[in-house]
């Protein structure tokens, strides 16, 4: 209440019923589930645009085993100056790891060791 409401009587407070007003906090109380549904729903939605939209110009890469792949340098490259190599290889793609990883090998045949995910690779035309 407002502080004029306490000294005077208004319609708002002469009209006011409790049994109502529980009443009706009782009815938005059941439709806050329903409002949550539809929002998760409505949010659901426009995740689902977004993605359908971000994976319209992603181009999936995927190798097979005995393919000839670049590597994306390490942070090494950093000390070789601005006008070194991006990508080193060509490597042979040894074996198909879960979760879009690869376990490469040089073409002597010696094992790199640890794996390598699809973003770090591209496919080597020679």
């Amino acid at each position: 209440m407002i502080p004029v409401e306490v000294a005077e009587s208004t319609v708002l407070r002469q009209m006011f019923d409790l049994t109502l007003n529980e009443e009706s906090l009782a009815v938005n109380l059941n439709l806050v589930s329903e409002f949550r549904d539809r929002s998760k729903i409505r949010e659901a939605s426009c995740k689902a645009r977004a993605s359908k939209r971000y994976n319209t110009k992603v181009r999936s890469r995927s190798f097979q085993k005995g393919d000839l792949v670049w590597r994306m340098r390490s942070d090494t490259r950093k000390n070789e100056g601005k006008f070194s190599s991006n990508w080193e290889g060509p490597f042979r793609v040894r074996e198909v790891a879960q979760g879009r990883a690869y376990h490469l090998e040089w073409l002597s045949g010696k094992i790199v060791p640890r794996t390598w995910n699809v973003t770090h690779l591209k496919f080597y035309y020679s």
